[in-house]
């Protein structure tokens, strides 16, 4: 069976085209002191996460994940450090319905950018003299519907 040009130039098209590091800063305040004083327990870990997208013409978007994490010592409070990382993508977005353009922002782009964030987070950690900084996987979906559901009990 032969598809005219009408089926085929309708068929969605989703696909990441470029990954990139927009910002990154690794600050170590505390150094070499923190390196000498053992550590008795885990260190106190503050996240945030973020997402944005940009629309850059018709059919690309840039989504980004933006991670901020302080890591801080139980024991005297001090910091350990703090991380700040800016990671996005450009993403082709064709022929995709407009009900469904937000989930795939906010669902499908960062699920394929997240590994690639966690490896970096996780490299600059160790390279900061450090023992790698793994995050937990994220749900991306489930917090796409929370912010759904907020949004519907915010209207």
């Amino acid at each position: 069976m032969v598809e005219n040009k009408e089926e085929k130039a309708a068929t969605p098209i989703f696909r990441m085209q470029k990954m990139y590091t927009k910002d990154l800063s690794f600050e170590n305040p505390n150094a070499p002191a923190v390196y000498i004083t053992p550590q008795k327990q885990e260190p106190a870990v503050e996240v945030n996460l973020q997402l944005k997208n940009t629309k850059m013409d018709d059919d690309h978007w840039e989504v980004a994940i933006q991670i901020t994490a302080k890591i801080t010592s139980k024991e005297d409070d001090k910091t350990m450090f703090i991380l700040e990382v800016e990671h996005a993508g450009v993403f082709l977005l064709k022929n995709i319905p407009e009900e469904h353009i937000q989930m795939v922002l906010g669902v499908d782009c960062p699920t394929l950018l997240f590994p690639f964030t966690r490896q970096i987070v996780s490299q600059v950690s160790t390279d900061g003299g450090f023992a790698p900084f793994l995050m937990e996987p994220v749900n991306f979906m489930a917090l796409f519907q929370n912010s759904q559901k907020k949004e519907g009990a915010d209207n």
